[in-house]
């Protein structure tokens, strides 16, 4: 038998070698991305030097996982997963903006107010303003709660297609992080349909035992919900005139924001990504 000469032989490939080129690859975007810049898969083979197959990869599973974001134009940038681990954030212009209306809330209501985006099925605080009073809800830019029970999760998921709730939710226990349990899927469109047409979602005393808690949806000029816009105060401070104070505030300073950003792609994910966490 004829040996096959070394150059004809195949060459092995080392699946840790790969492996390991991949996550470089992976970071390399990241890195590049987290200096604030959009681009393009064109704009990344060039800078970074890499084979627009091997970012088109990276990216698509950078995109599925919600750390990267493709707009329209097949531009990237950061995702929520990034957003919320990244040192930029606070300058994000959401995130600037949100101040500015959160500061006119402060100064009429003195309760906390958060930022909030959807991260698979958790409803993720990105940003926050704390109220000066001692006895306040304890939370943190980052903190999770499941979608389908907080305030800022319901007004996100309100805006998303029917067939996608019903294919993430139904079937499954859903109780609450006080534990109320809802009466299945069937409650849950319930409450979203309700947040659809008064403009906001509220929960009382169902992700936090003393706690009342308002969200109104931020929104681009596609009509996309970025964000949400909430705030969190305790029930011992709430009263039904307060309450329709702090309602009216919210909405219009969330339309407010929403105008602020109305340029801005979206940066949250849906439930669709969850397993995959």
């Amino acid at each position: 038998m004829v040996e096959a000469s070394r150059a004809e032989r195949p060459v092995a490939r080392d699946p840790k070698r790969l492996a390991s080129s991949g996550v470089h690859a992976t970071l390399r975007v990241l890195e590049l991305l987290a200096t604030g810049r959009t681009l393009a898969l064109a704009e990344l083979s060039r800078e970074l030097g890499l084979p627009k197959s091997t970012l088109h990869r990276v990216c698509s599973i950078l995109v599925e996982r919600a750390w990267v974001v493709r707009d329209d134009d097949g531009r990237y940038t950061l995702g929520i997963r990034a957003l919320s681990l990244s040192a930029r954030s606070p300058q994000l212009p959401i995130v600037v903006g949100f101040r500015t209306v959160a500061a006119e809330l402060l100064t009429s209501h003195d309760e906390t107010v958060c930022l909030a985006a959807l991260d698979g099925d958790d409803s993720v605080f990105v940003a926050i303003e704390e109220t000066s009073h001692a006895v306040r809800l304890m939370t943190h830019v980052g903190s999770r709660t499941p979608a389908f029970a907080a305030a800022s999760g319901r007004v996100i998921l309100a805006s998303r297609p029917e067939h996608g709730l019903v294919g993430e939710y139904e079937g499954r226990p859903l109780v609450t992080p006080t534990g109320r349990r809802l009466n299945g899927i069937a409650e849950l469109r319930t409450i979203l349909e309700r947040a659809r047409r008064d403009g906001y979602a509220e929960n009382v005393e169902e992700t936090a035992v003393g706690l009342y808690a308002a969200a109104v949806p931020v929104v681009n000029e596609s009509g996309t919900t970025l964000a949400a816009l909430t705030m969190c105060i305790p029930t011992s401070r709430m009263s039904a005139t307060r309450r329709e104070a702090i309602l009216a505030d919210l909405q219009d300073a969330g339309a407010r924001l929403s105008d602020l950003v109305r340029w801005h792609d979206a940066f949250s994910v849906g439930p669709a990504i969850a397993d995959l966490a």
